[in-house]
């Protein structure tokens, strides 16, 4: 089990960080949290100070192979865990799948998918639960669509979900997760070197060839995997939420012309991915004051650095109305999430048909009684019973 200081981090009140997280950012941006088997661990908590250190190239690894006993020439999966030249590499490959003219492709699916979902709902009604009739449903059908798994292979892929993000036993379950999917997507990634599907493996096949091995093949699409269903998945359960605590900025997400500023302000304000990918310091340095030595721990909280006073004011409330600098809920620098345009789509789409046809949208159960993810990387609601239209003999 992991010490309650280190796991600060991933503890919140509901959809609120703890108050710790905010008294260690008043008294300095970076602290040390403990010394865990010698390595110092340090937490970066400003935005300012956050955005500085993503966008260090130089001063640290993510390459987290020698903590795990592995040599280089193991494939660890994904580009958080990989530095330059090899984590150039990989984005490079990954990259033209991601820009905005491949992504348009995956507007009707995206659509579909959540015009179907909201069917569903509505023949299942009159209480449902959004997280699981709606937010984890649309998310992993359209990250199948775009790797283009089998449909005969979803069920088993959906079973290997949060637990990848779990670390209430110390991350062993979360490890063996990662170890199974990634297994699973290898064999994707197999199968497809002989028939290529119409996804985003198979493309990737045909445009490269040979000249892209089935470990990177499988690593890619692991990560799409991981940075695209848990994560939107979240944040469509918890966003749900979070406006319908606000009717106002529910109200304005069934709106085309605001919908895009809500779900800035619900991104920056739930930060579901509460903390980066470890880096370690490669040398002796000073950052912003504090003394880090070679091999010293550095994460930044990134549910801490969105709810800092730089990024306007009221950062413990939703106000898309107001102006606010880039939040970091997709990280920042060259790790930055690269399917953060595939995320937006899906949540301007959810948002956008889930107010559309549930007006009236409200909880179905006293707010005691949601139980959340404590201590998972990516943070969520276990289920969220609504109600789709309000009750009868209720004011809306």
């Amino acid at each position: 089990m992991l010490p309650k200081k280190l796991t600060m981090p991933l503890r919140r009140n509901g959809m609120d960080p703890v108050p710790e997280l905010g008294l260690m950012r008043e008294q300095g941006p970076v602290q040390r949290m403990r010394r865990v088997f010698g390595i110092n661990v340090w937490l970066v908590t400003g935005y300012d100070e956050a955005k500085a250190v993503l966008a260090d190239t130089k001063s640290y690894s993510t390459d987290i192979r020698p903590m795990l006993g592995m040599g280089s020439d193991v494939t660890i999966g994904g580009l958080g865990f990989t530095d330059p030249p090899e984590h150039t590499r990989l984005r490079k490959i990954l990259t033209p799948e991601f820009t905005l003219r491949r992504l348009a492709r995956l507007q009707p699916v995206i659509d579909r998918v959540v015009s179907e979902r909201l069917d569903a709902m509505e023949a299942a009604g009159p209480v449902v639960d959004l997280v699981e009739e709606f937010a984890f449903p649309i998310p992993f059908l359209v990250i199948c669509e775009l790797l283009g798994l089998p449909v005969e292979d979803r069920e088993h892929f959906r079973k290997l979900g949060h637990a990848r993000f779990d670390i209430t036993e110390g991350g062993a379950g979360a490890f063996g997760a990662m170890s199974e999917s990634r297994a699973f997507l290898q064999d994707a990634v197999n199968r497809q070197r002989l028939q290529p599907g119409d996804g985003l493996i198979g493309q990737i096949i045909r445009e490269l060839g040979d000249d892209v091995s089935d470990d990177d093949l499988g690593g890619l699409a692991d990560g799409v995997f991981t940075g695209g269903y848990e994560t939107s998945a979240s944040m469509l359960s918890l966003g749900t939420l979070a406006l319908l605590r606000e009717p106002a900025s529910y109200a304005l997400a069934g709106r085309p012309e605001h919908v895009d500023s809500v779900v800035a302000e619900l991104l920056r304000y739930l930060s579901v991915v509460q903390i980066t990918f470890p880096r370690f310091a490669k040398d002796d340095m000073e950052l912003f004051g504090k003394p880090i030595k070679k091999g010293d721990v550095v994460i930044v909280s990134l549910s801490g650095a969105n709810r800092d006073g730089a990024l306007g004011a009221d950062t413990d409330t939703i106000n898309p109305h107001l102006d606010r600098p880039t939040h970091l809920g997709f990280g920042h620098g060259f790790h930055r999430c690269v399917g953060a345009e595939l995320a937006r789509m899906e949540l301007r789409s959810a948002f956008l048909g889930l107010v559309g046809r549930f007006p009236q949208l409200e909880l179905a159960v006293p707010p005691e009684q949601l139980t959340f993810r404590d201590l998972s990387i990516v943070y969520g609601v276990d289920s969220l019973p609504v109600r789709l239209h309000s009750a009868p003999g209720r004011v809306a």
